[in-house]
Formats: C-alpha cells, structure tokens, sequence
C-alpha cells in the first residue's frame, strides 16, 4: 500500500474535522475565524473522502478479482 505522507490519515482528518465542527458549533468565533474553521473542515472533509473512495475502489478490485476467480472456477466444471 502506498502510504500518503502529505497529508493525514484517515483518522487523524476525521479527529481535525469533529473538532472544526465542535469549535464552528460552539460559536464565539470571530467571522474570520468562523471562515478559516469551514475552509479547514471543506479540506479535512475532501481527505476524508479521498480516503473513503480509495478504500473502496480498493475493495472493488479485490471483489471484482473473487468474481473472476470464481467464474473460472465454474468453467472448469
């Protein structure tokens, strides 16, 4: 697996982003703030999703090479 060293995992984007959100709902931010919180949230939220869409094309390929395997296996029956 090639592991993404510019950017955080998974979990470490995740973790960042309930806290953005914790801070955005807790209000008491200035409007400078508030918009450096939501930029940061948009950008933890697209690691997140680019983790989410590699682990299942991942999973995709893995499922789709379990199909083949077993339509070869049916066609030397």
């Amino acid at each position: 697996m090639t592991e993404r060293t510019d950017e955080p995992s998974y979990e470490e984007a995740r973790a960042e982003l309930v806290e953005v959100v914790r801070q955005l709902e807790a209000g008491g931010t200035t409007l400078e703030e508030s918009l450096a919180l939501w930029e940061r949230g948009e950008a933890l939220a697209t690691v997140c999703q680019g983790w989410i869409d590699g682990a299942r094309a991942r999973l995709d390929a893995v499922l789709g090479d379990a199909e083949d395997a077993d339509d070869l296996a049916d066609d030397e029956d």
